[in-house]
């Protein structure tokens, strides 16, 4: 009998806050010509029960959701307050069109108090009803909730001197921008079928998980599989997972996964 796969994970983007190519970067990764080493903004898609939702909109949203068919999303889960992780949030007004109501967007206090300052359009209601903008209901994450059905988990996470957000939904783990995961959160991500884990480049870095501490977390956790992401122009796609011990894998943009809950 074949085995039931009911959370499917789009990896929208998967690269640093500057991108891959980098803006006037000539290096041998921001100019090759491996699809997978051209990476977006990080972001992921989750389906599941004729559900989808949106881990953070970053900058290129509306190419990621066009590029994945992703033609609804019903409510965005924010890791935290940083422009690579919600500048693309005005383009969620087309789902507003596409659905005909507002959409739920969650997200610690800190990171509510940043879109609502980046974009306070986004959650008044206009005068003219006229104005194409996106309709936006807040959420505040102070615990875990539940979305189409299913619990979510936030997990606390350190990203330099900031407090962010990682997620668990089921078996699944989704663990950006972050420098340190504290043993309360550890406990928190036992038992994984899959996990996707920030890994800026294969050197420390003071707010981003290097691959060797990335992979120190896997050896730990032992989740069945493991996806390094948020990565830099340092980290050629071929080469570095070629170079990974098994179960972990590079993250690229349009990776899909399905994942049993």
């Amino acid at each position: 009998m074949s085995q039931t796969f009911d959370l499917q994970i789009t990896v929208l983007g998967s690269g640093t806050s500057a991108g891959v190519p980098m803006i006037g970067c000539h290096c041998p990764v921001c100019s090759s010509a491996d699809p997978r080493d051209r990476r977006t903004r990080c972001s992921v898609a989750i389906r599941y029960d004729q559900h989808e939702i949106l881990i953070d909109t970053a900058p290129e949203l509306r190419l990621q959701a066009v590029g994945n068919a992703l033609d609804r999303v019903e409510a965005v889960v924010f890791t935290h307050g940083h422009a690579d992780h919600i500048f693309g949030l005005d383009d969620i007004r087309r789902y507003n069109t596409l659905l005909g109501c507002p959409i739920g967007v969650y997200a610690n206090a800190q990171t509510l108090a940043v879109l609502q300052r980046a974009f306070p359009y986004a959650f008044n209601k206009p005068a003219d009803s006229g104005v194409y903008r996106p309709e936006l209901v807040p959420h505040l994450i102070n615990g875990p909730f539940e979305l189409g059905g299913r619990r979510w988990i936030p997990i606390p996470l350190r990203h330099g001197a900031s407090d962010v957000l990682g997620f668990r939904i089921g078996n699944f783990a989704y663990c950006t921008d972050c420098s340190q995961i504290l043993p309360s959160s550890m406990a928190l991500l036992q038992n994984l079928d899959t996990l996707i884990i920030d890994a800026l480049r294969p050197h420390p870095h003071p707010t981003h998980l290097s691959f060797a501490q990335a992979i120190t977390v896997i050896k730990e956790l032992k989740p069945r599989q493991a996806f390094l992401t948020h990565l830099s122009h340092d980290v050629f796609h071929a080469q570095a997972e070629a170079d990974l011990p098994a179960p972990i894998k590079i993250c690229y943009d349009g990776l899909r996964l399905n994942v049993p809950f």
